[in-house]
């Protein structure tokens, strides 16, 4: 269920400095990012996020972002490259510049391979969406001792090859044809179990605060990757 939305009544009329650990902003004319303050509410509706949780993800205090909301401040640039993570959208967008028509269909001819930690990602969805689609091939040993903690949901089904899936204590071995759907604040850790690899299907949301595949530690006593 998405959380409620507060009324604008409900939302702090005295305003307080940012919390800890967020990043100073200069003192700018009203009128230098006019559209951002709009925008910024507008998404954060869009995204189904109370101000309280929005601030929260951002690293900031729910008062400070109700005064970047009604423009009575205006936002750094990394404080808009942390928002847009936490919308799940582009810096652009929060710009109000006009985005171009995504295509709903992704061939295959146009997935181009991107490798990061030895694994193989196929982009098998449009960007600047709220969740982000990949065709991925796991390699076996590659990256099975990390461990991921971070806001938002996973999705997996597996293509081909046999994969293992921790999740918190539990260990799962899924076969071709199995899927796994978890929030993404349970620990998990994903390994191939096949020589030759495993290949998915991935989606997971981007509505994430940007400590997103935070590593909390090795492999479990005992086992290898």
């Amino acid at each position: 269920m998405s959380p409620t939305e507060p009324t604008d009544s409900t939302e702090p009329t005295e305003f307080a400095e940012p919390a800890s650990g967020a990043a100073a902003e200069p003192s700018r004319a009203a009128d230098t990012l006019p559209v951002v303050a709009p925008q910024l509410r507008e998404l954060r509706r869009r995204a189904s996020l109370t101000l309280e949780a929005a601030a929260r993800n951002a690293g900031l205090s729910p008062a400070h972002l109700s005064r970047l909301e009604t423009g009575q401040r205006q936002p750094s640039l990394p404080m808009l490259l942390t928002l847009a993570r936490v919308y799940g959208t582009t810096v652009s967008e929060l710009l109000g510049e006009t985005v171009a028509d995504r295509d709903a269909v992704i061939r295959a001819a146009d997935m181009e391979p991107t490798r990061a930690g030895g694994w193989t990602y196929f982009q098998a969805g449009a960007s600047g969406r709220g969740m982000q689609a990949l065709r991925v091939h796991v390699p076996h040993g590659a990256q099975g001792d990390i461990v991921r903690v971070h806001p938002g949901e996973e999705w997996l089904y597996v293509l081909k090859g046999r994969l293992r899936l921790h999740l918190g204590d539990t260990a799962h071995a899924l076969d071709p044809g199995d899927s796994a759907h978890f929030d993404s604040l349970t620990p998990h850790r994903i390994a191939a179990a096949d020589r030759g690899g495993t290949d998915l299907l991935f989606v997971h949301t981007l509505l994430q605060s940007p400590a997103t595949a935070l590593c909390l530690g090795g492999p479990t006593q005992g086992e290898t990757p």
